[in-house]
């Protein structure tokens, strides 16, 4: 029987909402070992001179407590 625990991550990128979600995963997996899923709970993006600068996104992962 495998016991799953969920943490709430936020990350943020320049390129895209999908950079920001890699981004966190890689990062995260530096100390989490067995990620299992990701959720894309909120994406939002901040805007200067009309255009967007940042993409963001507030994800949730599911990983294997050992």
């Amino acid at each position: 029987m495998s016991v799953l625990k969920v943490i709430e991550v936020l990350s943020s990128s320049e390129k895209s909402w999908e950079d920001a979600a890699n981004k966190a995963v890689k990062k995260a997996s530096e100390s989490l070992d067995e990620i299992v899923s990701v959720y894309v709970q909120d994406q939002s993006a901040t805007v200067e001179n009309g255009a967007i600068k940042e993409y963001r996104v507030n994800l949730k992962l599911t990983f294997k407590v050992k």
